[in-house]
């Protein structure tokens, strides 16, 4: 029958199809506009980047400077009255249900000119993939033709789809609810340690922190599709990966602070407060709440959380519980005031690397002298880092 289309599916097999389609229009959005466009985390052979253009422009009708730029611009102002789309300024519901139209809103010259260079500006760009509308109606028709009546709602689903998960659940979510494995100086936060839906793009926390590596996972359980993805194109010869974040090794056998431990550190910063995190204060907190009273145990349950949070997004109750915490617990205090002293290293902009060196030796000898045991086991980790030697002697 004709309102059945060419290949007349059947209900399962339309929902299939459907899920394949949107599936690769994720692909597209993940590896090729974000990570290899706005990031260049990655290189991508020729013919890979003109069909993900033409299925975005079929799928979507972006174009690939304008995506670009206004991603690039959320990184540089993130969570400023700047930032393109971020909840936390214009609230949840806005960038939620508004996502698309906010994008289209931050299309302007300025923004366009400054965070838009290095996109395609070839014929094609110029003369074909710059009228959207004809995209998605091509789309349209292609449904119609092989799915018959059922093809608009195919084509309807296509074109809510990065609407709603990249534009309003990613932008929106993101930025609100999650887990955070870094505390990255925005809001951003990981949705699910799977990140399958929405490419891996639902590891935003760790995409915020490392925004230049192509692979998004940061902990074993974690699972990035979007990387498989990468290292199937790796292994076809169409596709490499710049970077998967910094790579630093530890030696357990290395005792002493050098230049090498300086760089790795500096380089795996949040890395290396994570484990503070987790090696320093969780147990300090532990240890305090089994000898507190039962209304300074009480208000210690969260303790970790407040001593860590990245202090640019602390709330009105946030740093009330911060300061009754450390009034109560002068060794929490001793905790907090270290890892203050040593993000202070990492933000020492413009200072020489053998100066920073100076400054972890002295936090180190503070640490020891702290009679904190955490702290003294913490600085001798500190010193076991390095840098590989293919990576020294480039930074040599």
């Amino acid at each position: 029958m004709w309102y059945e289309g060419l290949l007349a599916p059947s209900l399962l097999q339309l929902v299939l199809i459907t899920l394949a389609l949107t599936h690769v229009t994720i692909v597209a959005v993940t590896v090729y506009l974000h990570r290899f466009s706005a990031h260049r985390a990655l290189e991508l052979h020729p013919v890979l980047q003109h069909f993900f253009r033409f299925w975005l422009w079929l799928t979507t009708g972006m174009g690939t400077r304008e995506w670009t730029a206004i991603h690039r611009k959320h990184h540089a102002k993130c969570e400023t009255e700047e930032d393109p789309h971020s909840p936390q300024v214009m609230g949840l519901k806005k960038v939620f249900w508004q996502g698309a139209e906010l994008y289209r809103e931050g299309k302007t010259p300025e923004t366009l000119e400054q965070y838009g260079k290095g996109c395609p500006d070839d014929w094609v760009e110029r003369n074909v993939y710059r009228h959207s509308v004809v995209g998605v109606s091509v789309m349209l028709v292609i449904d119609l033709l092989l799915f018959g009546v059922a093809g608009l709602t195919v084509w309807a689903i296509q074109m809510m789809w990065i609407p709603f998960w990249a534009a309003g659940f990613i932008n929106g979510v993101g930025h609100y609810f999650g887990y955070r494995n870094f505390e990255c100086a925005d809001a951003a936060t990981n949705i699910s340690p799977w990140g399958i839906i929405v490419g891996g793009e639902e590891l935003h926390n760790n995409h915020h922190t490392y925004p230049n590596s192509a692979k998004l996972s940061q902990k074993p359980w974690e699972f990035d599709i979007g990387w498989m993805y990468i290292r199937i194109f790796e292994m076809l010869g169409l596709a490499k990966a710049r970077s998967k974040g910094p790579v630093v090794i530890r030696d357990p056998s290395k005792q002493s602070l050098d230049l090498d431990t300086a760089w790795a550190l500096v380089n795996d910063r949040f890395r290396v407060m994570s484990r503070y995190a987790e090696d320093v204060v969780a147990p300090m907190v532990r240890h305090e709440r089994e000898r507190a009273s039962e209304t300074t145990r009480h208000m210690l349950r969260k303790g970790k959380r407040v001593l860590c949070r990245e202090e640019t997004l602390f709330n009105d109750w946030d740093q009330l519980r911060l300061q009754a915490i450390l009034e109560a617990s002068p060794r929490l205090r001793t905790v907090y005031e270290k890892r203050l002293a040593l993000q202070a290293i990492w933000r020492r902009q413009g200072e020489s690397m053998e100066a920073r060196l100076e400054a972890l030796k002295q936090w180190c000898a503070e640490a020891e002298a702290s009679g904190i045991q955490a702290l003294k086991d913490f600085a001798a980790e500190l010193r076991s880092y390095t840098i590989p030697r293919s990576q020294a002697a480039a930074t040599a």
